[in-house]
């Protein structure tokens, strides 16, 4: 999966693959992503024929914090 430019265009701008071994295990991780910095959310979960467990990718912006709990 490539990685769109727009997405990293500025500082502080990253993508994160995210690899686990579950789904929850992984939705928890985008959970606590979300909490602390601006992301795109909960990503849609693929899984990788062949491959173990489950991966997503995240857009977040460092420079921003998540929504207080």
């Amino acid at each position: 999966m490539q990685i769109d430019v727009k997405h990293i265009a500025g500082p502080g701008l990253v993508v994160l693959d995210i690899a686990a071994a579950d789904e929850d295990t992984l939705r928890a991780v985008m959970e606590g992503l979300q909490r602390q910095r601006a992301t795109s959310g909960i990503a849609p979960v693929r899984r990788l024929p062949g491959e173990p467990g489950v991966r997503a990718r995240v857009y977040a912006d460092v420079h921003r914090p998540g929504p207080s709990d």
